[in-house]
């Protein structure tokens, strides 16, 4: 993108450009707020992108708008899509929230949080529910292992569970600062433990490199209740001891070696005492390459026309 008539124009356009390539990934317009929350690299107001979006020239001429969404030129079947898929998502959230406040209750659970499609309400059929979840330093292991039993539960009622990523209190400064992870934490809808969440955020501070405006949750959820609490404490105390203690080091140890061996060749799955981040499929690294791949394709078709 060229010939804007300042400097802030052309970064300001080239963000919303490279924000609506993004997401045009996985066949999702955004709306004005959306695009302003998720803009890559360039702080500015929502006034800033509206105008820019509503009025300037060059910009308007490449996107394409319908009902309160953008995308890129020729991508008009993804205004339907994202309909169709927010109605599939209607139907996988008071799932994901009741599974959630579930999962919430169970001993040494500090946040609960939905990420990955759902989180963006762009799911397609048969998708699962991909929950973050923070856990009390010295029981990640065993609170894992209650949670894979909500899973298995979840299963029998024919919803997919998808608890892929585990951290406890000492880990919640994620070690990949990517565009991906920045908007994977930008995304993510806390369904309990506010305050947790509000410190992972402050300790991945680096997002806003990536992502300026994105403050905060995107969407309010409520937060698990005192009744909840003090039933999980009740729980925790029987855990709490020499024999606990035993027990988070013999799952851990046999956890650890069995999903290091089936996950081996992914260079994104991440196996400590303070870590189980179970990402087999590598989709941050293929997500990133396509990225970059379909950046060049559209700037190739720009100059190309």
């Amino acid at each position: 993108m060229n010939n804007f008539t300042s400097h802030t124009q052309l970064e300001l356009a080239q963000a919303i450009w490279r924000t609506l390539a993004y997401v045009d990934l996985f066949d999702y317009p955004l709306t004005a707020v959306e695009i302003h929350r998720y803009l890559e690299g360039v702080p500015a107001s929502l006034d800033a992108v509206t105008h820019a979006l509503a009025q300037d020239p060059l910009l308007a001429g490449q996107l394409l708008y319908q009902d309160g969404f953008y995308s890129l030129p020729g991508r008009a079947a993804v205004f339907a899509m994202r309909q169709q898929r927010q109605r599939q998502a209607q139907r996988l959230w008071s799932a994901a929230r009741r599974y959630g406040a579930l999962i919430a209750r169970l001993p040494f659970v500090r946040l609960v949080a939905v990420t990955g499609s759902l989180a963006m309400s762009n799911v397609a059929a048969e998708a699962d529910i991909d929950y973050f979840i923070v856990t009390e330093n010295g029981r990640l292991w065993l609170a894992r292992a209650l949670v894979i039993g909500v899973v298995r539960l979840a299963a029998r009622r024919g919803v997919a569970l998808c608890p892929n990523y585990f951290v406890a209190e000492s880990a919640l400064a994620l070690p990949e600062h990517s565009l991906y992870t920045a908007r994977e934490l930008a995304q993510m809808v806390p369904l309990s433990g506010y305050p947790v969440y509000q410190q992972l955020r402050a300790q991945n501070s680096w997002v806003a490199c990536f992502l300026p405006n994105a403050d905060g949750p995107p969407q309010a959820t409520p937060t698990a209740g005192r009744s909840a609490l003090w039933g999980q404490k009740l729980a925790e105390l029987p855990l709490r001891t020499p024999l606990g203690s035993r027990l988070e080091r013999w799952e851990q140890a046999r956890k650890i070696a069995r999903l290091t061996q089936t996950q081996k060749r992914s260079g994104e799955s991440c196996f400590t005492a303070v870590i189980c981040k179970g990402h087999s499929q590598a989709h941050q690294q293929r997500t990133l390459s396509a990225y970059q791949t379909h950046l060049t394709m559209l700037s190739n078709q720009e100059r190309n026309p």
